[in-house]
């Protein structure tokens, strides 16, 4: 089962590589901004990038850190990524392919674990934080950005619902309480959570994602179908553009 998921991860991504790597909601941000601050000054860490994508996380570390690896599931993804890295100079950005589930780095490798818009597709997040913390240096930091669902049933399966139509490798949004157990449950300590929220134009959005147009249409009839609560949570617009949680932690391994 978890073959299969990552191969259809793989599949999705890979074919996107390039929708990715000029999207605007993945290039910009405000959590990268506040990633380049919190990177700021570490110019002789070591920082792996899991589920990297087309590497706009990857290249924010490397204006601001000694090395930096770019790792993910997709190979195309990756070829992006080194491309794009070479066109930017970033020669201290290196990429690797495989699994999150089980990195193929040593012990206390990093000073620092960055993971953005990825651990949702992830197959097991309670195994691959695990491996976090082994690849972690003691006292190095992870910082994991994401969508966040809101920890309420109703919107929490009317986001998962959405999220799974347009996006086949989609595994679960985690609501904040959720985020805080796995953590803590790998071994990590967490230091600070903030959360914020991510505006998603609904024709970009499926575009990105390559998403079949007989799921557009049933994303679109699945939202004229929300109640209230769910339209005025996620400032459902009549385009389909919504707005959604996001959430930022930081941790250390102890």
């Amino acid at each position: 089962m978890a073959s299969k998921h990552h191969d259809n991860v793989d599949k999705q991504f890979g074919e996107q590589a390039g929708a990715y790597l000029n999207s605007t909601v993945h290039a910009s941000g405000r959590d990268l901004v506040r990633l380049a601050e919190r990177l700021f000054g570490g110019s002789d860490a070591t920082v792996l990038d899991l589920g990297c994508g087309a590497g706009h996380a990857s290249f924010i570390a490397a204006q601001h850190v000694k090395k930096v690896v770019a790792y993910d599931l997709s190979e195309k993804m990756l070829e992006v990524v080194r491309s794009t890295a070479l066109e930017r100079g970033y020669h201290h950005l290196t990429t690797q392919q495989g699994y999150v589930e089980s990195l193929p780095f040593a012990e206390s490798e990093f000073d620092i674990v960055i993971s953005r818009y990825s651990a949702h597709h992830w197959h097991d997040v309670g195994s691959a934080l695990r491996e976090v913390r082994r690849v972690l240096k003691p006292g190095g930091k992870a910082i994991f950005m994401d969508v966040s669902a809101p920890g309420h049933p109703v919107l929490d399966i009317w986001l998962q619902t959405v999220e799974a139509l347009r996006d086949t490798s989609h595994v679960q949004d985690y609501a904040p309480g959720e985020w805080l157990t796995l953590m803590t449950d790998s071994g990590l300590v967490i230091q600070s959570v903030s959360q914020d929220r991510l505006d998603l134009e609904f024709s970009s959005w499926v575009k990105r994602m390559r998403t079949p147009d007989v799921l557009v249409k049933a994303i679109r009839a699945y939202q004229r179908s929300a109640p209230d609560e769910v339209q005025r949570y996620y400032a459902l617009q009549p385009d389909g553009s919504f707005s959604t949680d996001i959430i930022f932690i930081e941790a250390i391994r102890p």
